[in-house]
């Protein structure tokens, strides 16, 4: 879930204006759900270390499983990482700790990405006083993993790197750096405003999309970066080649 929060708040500015951005508020702030929580928004996994652990908190009132399933991505589905356990029962409140490990057979040359969802399935529900069973929602918890080759420094503003072209209609984006890029989806052609959708909110090393844009006369692109723990920071400007 954390992976969509930038575009999530981005997009509940705009709704506001319209009035249902203020249901979906009242909505976020009544709505409570129980569930596994775990203590980061994404788990770097670094090739150096071999493995990284995340404690997982059972927010639910009672017992539960804790289910955790890795799922690659379309663009990636070498298997590289696996988690231990993948299912352990949790007492309300408690934690358990979830490691993560790499076995990757060759060098990693790139960040490369996954995905992890911890579920917490409840183990029955207690009868209500009025004698109706309860009923309770868990969330999924979906995040990225990001694998981080040994040796390669941190870069906090990777989206600085990326290449932008406009020719005849189609925006494209190159990566050619060696991490994954996280940004909003929706981006902003400047000086006219006119904006495009990218297909997804990550740009992977090596990677280069195109996307169909408005026929107006553009200079810059504007995006709307997010860093490696998926916060918004403020809109970067990029040059546009021709």
């Amino acid at each position: 879930m954390s992976d969509i929060k930038t575009i999530f708040l981005k997009q509940l500015r705009r709704l506001t204006h319209t009035g249902i951005g203020a249901c979906a508020l009242i909505w976020a702030v009544q709505v409570h759900a129980d569930g596994m929580v775990p203590d980061t928004s994404v788990i770097i996994v670094n090739e150096a270390n071999g493995e990284t652990a995340v404690s997982v908190t059972n927010t639910d009132a009672s017992l539960a499983l804790l289910h955790v399933t890795i799922e690659n991505i379309p663009e990636d589905t070498d298997p590289l990482v696996f988690v231990t356990p993948p299912l352990a029962r949790v007492e309300a409140s408690k934690t358990q700790l979830v490691r993560f490990i790499l076995q990757s057979e060759k060098p990693l040359l790139t960040q490369r990405l996954k995905r992890v969802i911890f579920e917490g399935i409840p183990q029955g529900r207690p009868v209500s006083e009025a004698g109706y069973a309860r009923v309770g929602m868990t969330v999924r918890q979906n995040l990225p993993i990001i694998l981080h080759p040994a040796g390669l420094a941190p870069n906090r503003t990777p989206w600085t790197d990326l290449k932008w072209s406009l020719q005849e209609g189609q925006l494209t984006v190159r990566n050619e750096t060696p991490y994954v890029v996280r940004l909003a989806q929706e981006v902003q052609l400047l000086p006219s405003g006119s904006a495009a959708m990218l297909p997804r909110t990550y740009v992977l090393p090596g990677e280069q999309i195109s996307v169909s844009v408005p026929a107006k006369a553009a200079t810059q692109v504007r995006i709307y970066p997010a860093t490696v723990y998926g916060f918004a920071v403020p809109p970067y400007d990029a040059p546009l080649a021709f």
